[in-house]
């Protein structure tokens, strides 16, 4: 089946590649200070990140990129409140991560963030529209805004796959399906970790226009771990990232400037 087009989306995304400051000022949305992460492997301790720090305001797409072992992934689940920094800390929106119980991180998560992964982590009991439905069923938001569930499977053309299982998807359907529900809840921010990580050349297209256009549309704040130079380019600047330290585009290896 093929993927639909999405209208408003450029084919050759352009952003500006900084170093993790927001170029234009304006309402601070997440504000990370000096993090410092450490995992202890064994007897050896492996450092993670290593003193990052940055902001990306309100309504922004960055992209964060950078080799295996960066430190994007664990930049991720610091942002996403999935874990805590040895020191250092994350501001959402006002809510400050070191602050905050267990118990008050996942309500703010559910409340403010959608998640979207590399694996697609869909039941695969469940059709797309359950698939999508249970997102709010958790957050407690249960299925009373029929028009902005509508809305989003329609801008992510999905309106005619909602009664097919997982198993009857293709990888960008299914990708599409993780997607809305990360958005049916009206987040105030989408972290994507290689959201296109297991997808072909087109689905990535796809997916990657569908990201920034819910982005315009939908107001959403945008924060897209990648390792993809074409997908990076999606967002509005460019963050780099080697060996748990934000760096300068010429000290990313897999980065060339154009």
């Amino acid at each position: 089946m093929s993927s639909p087009a999405v209208s408003g989306v450029p084919n050759s995304p352009s952003c500006k590649i900084v170093l993790g400051m927001a170029a234009s000022t304006g309402t601070k949305f997440i504000e990370a200070k000096d993090l410092h992460k450490t995992y202890r492997v064994g007897k050896i301790e492996v450092l993670a990140l290593d003193g990052v720090s940055f902001v990306v305001e309100k309504g922004e797409f960055v992209s964060v990129v950078g080799p295996s072992g960066s430190g994007k992934s664990t930049l991720f689940y610091l942002l996403g409140g999935l874990t805590r920094a040895n020191s250092g800390s994350v501001v959402l929106d006002g809510d400050d991560f070191s602050l905050l119980t267990d118990a008050q991180r996942t309500r703010m998560r559910r409340r403010k963030i959608g998640f979207v992964f590399q694996k697609f982590n869909l039941l695969p009991t469940l059709d797309a529209r359950s698939n999508i439905a249970i997102a709010q069923e958790i957050s407690g938001n249960g299925q009373d805004d029929t028009q902005h569930f509508t809305r989003i499977c329609d801008l992510l053309g999905l309106t005619k796959r909602l009664h097919h299982r997982p198993s009857e998807l293709s990888g960008g359907e299914q990708q599409r399906v993780a997607l809305a529900r990360a958005l049916i809840n009206k987040p105030a921010i989408v972290l994507a970790d290689e959201p296109t990580g297991n997808l072909d050349s087109k689905n990535s297209d796809v997916v990657l226009g569908m990201l920034r256009q819910s982005n315009q549309e939908l107001g959403q704040t945008v924060l897209m771990i990648t390792h993809n130079p074409k997908a990076a380019k999606y967002g509005d600047r460019i963050i780099h990232m080697r060996d748990g330290r934000i760096v300068a585009a010429e000290e990313d290896p897999q980065w060339a400037v154009r």
